[in-house]
């Protein structure tokens, strides 16, 4: 602050307001609705509710390793039909030790009902208003089902707001930190600013485009009844990004690094597919 600036009133601060409207350098923000808000947090509830099963799942496998019972059939325990089946024949010799394996299975189950009744209402919130157009379009990409889907059209809130793709990669946070000064360009990790939920999402997806580059039965199945051209940026997206994850792998980039690549590209087909709906829509 200037000297002779340490004052703070309303008529200063209106005259700064003007001052930078009138400059250009403030951002015209329009607040979502109370529906749009609700389905935002129904879409956050069933991120907690995933994590709860995390945490859930992990609190029953480490009692059972503590005890000594240890899942042999297979590689390793997936919550399969067979290890379920394993744990219901669990038995333990101390009362104590039965009560709690109870108990943590009981929240394991408890938290799964959760889940699926949100996954329910998120599937019926998706078929309506302004939901099911944009919602629909993003299912036609690979790692992307109705709860991704829902939550990034939930979260963005008018995507138009974005003038291009990397506005909305630094919205997300996927862009690289720098710190240049005349010849000297340095980059280090993305900032990590704007919306975890969202990041973390696109992350997730970002993993499914190892796999080989052909659309699998449950994909065929999202993509009947879509746009030829939504399909036809879907199936780009598809060839382009599992052709670059394999090539910064073999260039021996860490698969982390190469998978946050991979989601920020990823946001760059998303941005121009909810662009391209915005008159349809209107």
């Amino acid at each position: 602050m200037k000297p002779g600036q340490h004052l703070k009133t309303d008529h200063r601060d209106a005259r700064k307001l003007a001052e930078l409207l009138r400059a250009g350098l403030l951002t015209d923000v329009e607040p979502p609705s109370e529906s749009e808000e609700a389905v935002r947090d129904l879409c956050r509830a069933r991120d907690d509710a995933q994590r709860d099963l995390t945490r859930a799942r992990n609190r029953l496998g480490k009692f059972l390793l503590r005890r000594g019972r240890v899942y042999v059939v297979g590689r390793k325990p997936t919550w399969s039909q067979k290890y379920r089946v394993w744990l219901r024949g669990l038995t333990f010799e101390q009362h104590a030790d039965q009560i709690t394996f109870e108990n943590y299975l009981l929240t394991v189950e408890q938290v799964e009902a959760r889940l699926e009744a949100l996954d329910r209402e998120l599937d019926a919130v998706s078929t309506t208003e302004p939901y099911r157009v944009p919602v629909g379009a993003l299912r036609c990409f690979r790692g992307i089902d109705t709860v991704t889907a829902l939550a990034l059209v939930a979260e963005l809130h008018r995507p138009e707001r974005f003038p291009g793709a990397r506005q909305l990669m630094a919205f997300l946070g996927l862009v690289p930190r720098e710190a240049s000064s005349g010849d000297r360009r340095r980059q280090g990790a993305i900032t990590g600013a704007g919306n975890r939920h969202l990041r973390r999402l696109l992350i997730e997806a970002a993993w499914h485009y190892r796999h080989k580059p052909v659309p699998g039965p449950k994909l065929r199945q999202r993509r009947r009844g879509q746009p030829p051209h939504v399909i036809a940026l879907a199936d780009q997206a598809l060839r382009r990004l599992t052709l670059r994850q394999r090539r910064m792998l073999y260039a021996g980039k860490h698969p982390n690094t190469v998978n946050v690549a991979v989601a920020r590209e990823l946001v760059g087909y998303i941005w121009r597919v909810l662009r391209g709906l915005q008159p349809a829509q209107a």
